[in-house]
């Protein structure tokens, strides 16, 4: 039997990655990893557990993340993984590709380049945590890491407040050239500091570093500070002191994740800090939670990263490639 490729034939879309940046907006981006927190913290979008292995072939991290929503019906997951060596090989050290199913059949419906969506979704969920929990004044914005994340995350905080200036540090000093020239093309002044000095100047501060060791330290946070961590997804990975969640009002996007392999997992261990004292971001965005109650309150965002958010910019990519007319169908 010959393979149906007729009019009625089932279509697959494909968005391949380099088709990404020309459909695919911060804007966009926000509005999507938005939206399907709410949906989250509603019941009706959930994950599934995930999937996260050293493969022992060129030191390289794989894994899965996937869920359904069943307010949008997307549904789905992202496979993808690290891949240390890539830059050598003048790929991205990230590489990933997202898969949506239709909901109502169970058949494949499209296949996504995940790279640049990945980065664009990553640096949207920290907007919106900066959109619901830092202060309306915040004026200086602080950056801690400077790796190719940075300037995603930089762009999406700076669309959220009227920053004046952003403040930086890195482990390799070398990178920080990267956070200067992105906060000039945003118009604003940079300033390479000590994380002390970060700590007594930023109103925001955000975290976007593989460490396995913390950085920040409590003694460094004043009170007002709204931190958004967004490098630790992964059991043993650490970016600020365990101390500063236990004095902090913490906020995810999961809490089985937050605990597990988030920043808080270190905090809870500790017994610094309850389970049951961590709010879901969707709450705050549904007007279920005040969300930051207090000029004086450290709130902190634990952006352990979920496969809704890929599927989310996922399915609005796709929409998008369709109007342009820039999607592939193909029969499958």
């Amino acid at each position: 039997m010959g393979l149906d490729t007729g009019p009625d034939a089932h279509k697959v879309t494909i968005v391949p990655e380099a088709e990404i940046a020309g459909l695919m907006t911060p804007e966009a981006a926000f509005d999507a990893v938005e939206a399907v927190f709410g949906a989250m913290a509603r019941g009706g979008a959930y994950n599934f557990p995930v999937i996260r292995e050293a493969i022992g072939h060129a030191d390289a991290l794989y894994g899965f993340k996937s869920g359904f929503d069943r307010e949008s019906l997307a549904m789905g997951l992202k496979s993808g993984g690290y891949w240390p060596g890539n830059a050598e090989r003048g790929l991205t050290n990230h590489q990933s590709t997202v898969v949506l199913f239709d909901a109502d059949t169970g058949r494949v419906s499209a296949l996504v380049g995940g790279n640049l969506l990945t980065a664009l979704r990553t640096a949207a969920a920290s907007a919106v945590s900066i959109k619901h929990l830092a202060r309306e004044d915040a004026k200086v914005l602080g950056m801690i890491g400077a790796g190719h994340q940075s300037a995603f995350q930089m762009r999406a905080a700076a669309a959220q407040r009227s920053f004046e200036k952003v403040v930086g540090w890195n482990y390799h000093p070398e990178m920080l050239p990267r956070l200067a020239e992105t906060a000039e093309e945003l118009g604003l002044p940079f300033e390479a500091v000590s994380l002390e000095e970060m700590g007594a100047q930023a109103d925001v501060i955000i975290s976007i570093t593989s460490s396995f060791a913390p950085s920040l330290m409590d003694a460094d946070v004043r009170p007002g500070t709204h931190l958004a961590c967004m490098g630790t997804d992964t059991t043993g990975k650490q970016e600020v002191e365990a101390a500063i969640l236990g004095r902090a009002t913490v906020f995810t996007d999961e809490v089985a994740q937050s605990v597990s392999l988030g920043e808080a997992q270190h905090a809870v261990a500790a017994g610094l800090l309850a389970e049951g004292a961590i709010t879901e971001i969707g709450k705050v965005i549904n007007g279920d939670h005040p969300g930051r109650a207090s000029a004086e309150e450290i709130t902190l965002f634990d952006g352990t990263g979920v496969g809704l958010q890929d599927l989310a910019v996922a399915a609005a990519v796709v929409d998008l490639a369709r109007e342009k007319g820039v999607a592939q169908a193909v029969a499958f």
